[in-house]
């Protein structure tokens, strides 16, 4: 792969600077678009964020985030040199804390395994969440996560079915180096007896609860199926930790 990076952050800032209104929405379809054609890959922006985005993003700024994804684009490159196609990479912040059309779940679903139409136009896009905390090497590790499911799809195609999502984030998290969900070992053992029977399942509503769990399926009116929080990716890093091949090597 060949993987460089797309500097987004300061566009993202400066459309956060203009008041929340139709000037800011238009500037906002502005800078997306050139020629009519999609330019930057920001409509994972909610671009009617308010003041707790432009904080993250000056944060992200004043730590020079980007430089983290240059990194990470580096060491990723390397390592995945099999795997064909030259990418450029981007921060996109994804507001699943206000951001009144962005569910957490549909999000994280969407932006990590339909990825054909982001990488027909070349992009690997990066959700940073604002939900969450962002350090330098937590950047790091999400660049390396998004760039080994566009490599995994590369190599398998879009994952559809319960069992290729957990294989191909399994994988994921442990190419990225990111740490599993906090369940003990008889949880996940239990997690993973749950999930079995339902590895060909495509419906919106057991991969939201076999991979989030059951406060997340609740939440957005599916039926539980008795899994803790994040069920499905502790068992899918607990399951790529076994391979004999790393994940690199798999591809």
């Amino acid at each position: 792969m060949q993987l460089t990076l797309l500097p987004t952050l300061a566009v993202q800032r400066e459309l956060h600077g203009i008041p929340r209104g139709p000037e800011r929405f238009r500037a906002y379809l502005v800078a997306m678009t050139k020629n009519d054609e999609i330019a930057l890959p920001l409509a994972g922006m909610n671009p009617m964020g308010r003041e707790h985005v432009a904080a993250m993003l000056d944060g992200l700024l004043e730590t020079d985030a980007e430089a983290q994804v240059a990194a990470a684009a580096a060491s990723a490159a390397a390592e995945l040199g099999r795997v064909s196609g030259a990418f450029q990479v981007a921060l996109v912040a994804t507001d699943d804390l206000m951001g009144g059309w962005t569910n957490r779940y549909f999000a994280q679903i969407s932006t990590s395994f339909p990825l054909r139409k982001s990488l027909e136009y070349g992009w690997i896009t990066v959700p940073i969440w604002t939900s969450e905390q962002w350090t330098a090497a937590r950047v790091y590790a999400h660049t390396r996560a998004a760039i080994y499911r566009a490599a995994h799809y590369i190599r398998f195609g879009e994952a559809t079915r319960l069992d290729q999502m957990l294989l191909q984030e399994g994988r994921a998290m442990r190419f990225a180096a990111l740490a599993p969900p906090p369940l003990d070992a008889e949880d996940v053992a239990y997690s993973r007896a749950v999930l079995r029977p339902l590895h060909s399942a495509t419906d919106y509503g057991t991969i939201v609860a076999g991979l989030f769990g059951d406060q997340a399926a609740r939440s957005v009116g599916y039926p539980p199926l008795g899994l803790s929080a994040n069920a499905g990716f502790a068992v899918a890093y607990s399951d790529a930790s076994d391979e004999a091949r790393s994940p690199a090597d798999v591809l």
